[in-house]
């Protein structure tokens, strides 16, 4: 463990650590993302995207031994007991930094597919990353403000048409995909802008949910609701690798989707998108509500702890 170090030194040993494993790794996933290029045969890219996953899984292997190796901190995570490889899943968490993504690969990596998620298409141009995720079909998406759209109608429902795309691949074998239905991270800045009704939560975005779960066309039934609480005061990617967050805390619920709202026209039919929208709106209550449990479970315990330390 080297969680001893100065914090800004344990940072960079942190960066340098997951860049030397991301290098390693990246050989053998661009030899296969350049076959998958030259090669379109629909069989031969089954095989190629069985054999990049293993290249990604061992990725994801170095990467939390680098942070387990560099940083201490206490993991207190329910709710993955019941969990399976075996089986479709949404997986929906709040999100508040890019921490996120490291949290859920530690909480789920093992017990669930490897996750999908969507990407802005400019991530594509990441050096090394961006090709890994098209070698893993990780669908990019454009992102257009009101405005443009206002003067290129033509361009509207094309990331509707991308998710349907890709939704369509995953439906042959289990799969994960991660949604961030808040659509942006989470601080008192946006949740005041956008008057929200949650204390802790921004308001949730249904509609790519919604289009997703049809895109499935019911393949996928279960949806796993993952709330990241961090009792910490600040929470950002970098006071994390510097081993400023000692304790992280993970709960997990399982919800079976509705049948009702597995298939459905969220655009055109307004009956189809009020129920969508009501049952995440409870969903939503519900997280915030543990939210604001945890955050209360988490003052009591700090208070105890320096009662006894001061005993």
């Amino acid at each position: 463990m080297l969680s001893f170090l100065p914090p800004q030194l344990l940072g960079t040993v942190c960066i340098l650590l997951v860049v030397l494993n991301t290098l390693i790794w990246a050989v053998p996933v661009h030899f296969f993302a350049l076959t998958k290029l030259l090669i379109p045969h629909k069989g031969f890219q089954a095989h190629n995207a069985r054999y990049v996953m293993s290249m990604v899984k061992g990725w994801i292997w170095g990467v939390l031994i680098s942070l387990k190796l560099t940083l201490k901190v206490d993991w207190d995570i329910e709710g993955v007991d019941d969990l399976t490889k075996d089986e479709w899943y949404f997986v929906n968490t709040n999100h508040q930094s890019w921490t996120d993504i490291v949290v859920l690969l530690r909480a789920l990596a093992t017990k669930i597919p490897f996750p999908k998620f969507f990407l802005k298409r400019e991530l594509i141009w990441i050096p090394i990353l961006g090709t890994a995720w098209w070698a893993l079909d990780y669908p990019f998406m454009e992102r257009y403000s009101k405005a443009y759209l206002a003067n290129h109608p033509e361009l509207r429902g094309r990331d509707l048409e991308t998710t349907r795309i890709m939704c369509e691949r995953y439906a042959y074998a289990p799969v994960s995909i991660l949604n961030f239905i808040e659509g942006t991270r989470f601080t008192p800045r946006k949740r005041e802008k956008q008057s929200s009704p949650y204390r802790h939560l921004l308001k949730p975005r249904a509609g790519g949910l919604a289009f997703a779960i049809n895109a499935m066309n019911g393949k996928i039934r279960k949806l796993l609701d993952v709330t990241i609480y961090y009792p910490c005061d600040s929470i950002n990617f970098w006071n994390f690798l510097c081993g400023r967050v000692s304790r992280i805390v993970v709960r997990i619920k399982e919800y079976h989707i509705p049948e009702e709202l597995l298939r459905g026209d969220y655009v055109s039919d307004s009956g189809y998108r009020e129920r969508f929208q009501v049952w995440v709106r409870e969903m939503w209550q519900t997280k915030d509500g543990l939210l604001s449990s945890l955050s209360e479970q988490e003052r009591l315990r700090g208070t105890e702890e320096r009662r006894l330390s001061s005993s």
